[in-house]
């Protein structure tokens, strides 16, 4: 049994400047990033790489026609190195532009088309939430055929990770806290699962106790009080990536997934509207075993006693609410009637994810938990 896999190598600088005066960036890479972030941290190195801005394909996350147009652009350019110097958006594009060129990237995440790595991948997170840099995970929205599909193989994994917290201060409040919040359900959702060794449960544990520390001194200090702890955020982004990367995530980004293809909500948004009411419906099911353990570990962040369970994860749910309100799915223009359609494509499309649940959710049950949030 593996028990843990660390694939890129991973570097640490506390400037951009730093990460370029080592890295040697020339004419024969290949940067993608947006212009928001080019403008203020790349332009004044005076380095000279070929330039990718995605925005100009579009915003919002990655979809197989924005990738397949980028994938044009770039064969206009000679290059040996692929530059990911963005957010999770961004980090899951060049995964798969790393790849050997597919007609069609549907057909890479269809499974059709056989992956092959061809370029060298350097991959630069500036949020802290997907902890994409060191996962081989890449997710698209599939517009032909109105799903979300991800793609995880070893050809998929950066060469290198590279952790700038300098880059985190431009991020907006809300970017900041449904990102980071992404990440604390990586940590926990890693931590349940089955597949979780001793060695993820350690990255699991530390990413959701520095989560959580920087979440108090934010509920108690202000959103300006994020700034302080940028390093621990970033850290913790990377520490939560390697526990999922290792043993996965579930039912939560399962669920999101539905409203994140369909409405195109933000990866972490998506996501925390169902965090809190999948682990209830754990904890109700069966309170006992590694949910305990979690409770317990809620409980003491919340300097509460772990008995009552459900207690715990009420007080968890309004912690979270302080930082960011959650919104009824009803908002984003999810209909009644896709409640039983949601919860079949969720069984049907996203077993990958679904077998990684700590419990067991049938069908039934995900549309109840879609009932109960609409």
């Amino acid at each position: 049994m593996q028990a843990l896999k660390l694939a890129p190598v991973i570097q640490y600088f506390d400037t951009v400047k730093d990460w370029a005066d080592a890295s040697q960036i020339t004419e024969r890479d290949l940067l993608v990033t947006n212009e928001w972030l080019y403008k203020p941290y790349i332009e004044p190195l005076g380095v000279s790489p070929a330039v990718i801005l995605q925005e100009k394909y579009g915003t919002g996350e990655p979809s197989d026609e924005m990738i397949d147009a980028i994938a044009r652009e770039a064969e206009g350019f000679e290059y040996d190195r692929i530059i990911a110097f963005g957010g999770g958006t961004i980090l899951d594009i060049c995964k798969v532009l790393a790849l050997e060129k597919a007609e069609r990237v549907e057909d890479l995440f269809m499974g059709k088309v056989p992956p092959k790595k061809v370029k060298e991948l350097v991959a630069i997170p500036t949020t802290c939430g997907t902890g994409s840099e060191v996962t081989n995970v890449a997710i698209a929205g599939l517009k032909s055929l109105g799903i979300k599909k991800g793609i995880a193989v070893e050809e998929t994994f950066a060469d290198l990770a590279v952790l700038i917290p300098e880059t985190m201060k431009g991020l907006p409040y809300k970017v900041f806290v449904t990102s980071s919040v992404d990440a604390l359900i990586h940590a926990i959702e890693s931590f349940l699962s089955p597949k979780a060794t001793p060695f993820t449960e350690l990255f699991s544990r530390e990413a959701a106790s520095l989560i959580m520390r920087g979440y108090k001194a934010i509920v108690s200090g202000g959103e300006d009080a994020r700034f302080e702890y940028s390093k621990e955020f970033l850290i913790a982004s990377t520490y939560a990536g390697i526990a999922f990367g290792n043993a996965g995530c579930a039912a939560v980004h399962a669920l999101a997934y539905s409203i994140g293809g369909a409405y195109h909500v933000p990866h972490g948004e998506a996501n925390y509207q169902f965090f809190t009411a999948v682990m209830k419906l754990y904890a109700a099911k069966e309170p006992g075993g590694k949910i305990l353990r979690l409770t317990e570990m809620l409980a003491n962040e919340l300097g509460m006693d772990a008995a009552n369970a459900g207690a715990v994860y009420e007080a968890f749910d309004d912690f979270l609410g302080k930082l960011i309100a959650k919104k009824p799915l009803r908002e984003y223009g999810m209909t009644e009637a896709q409640i039983s359609e949601f919860a079949k494509s969720t069984i049907d499309n996203q077993q990958r994810l679904l077998a990684n649940n700590c419990i067991p959710l049938d069908e039934t049950e995900l549309r109840g938990i879609f009932e109960e949030l609409y």
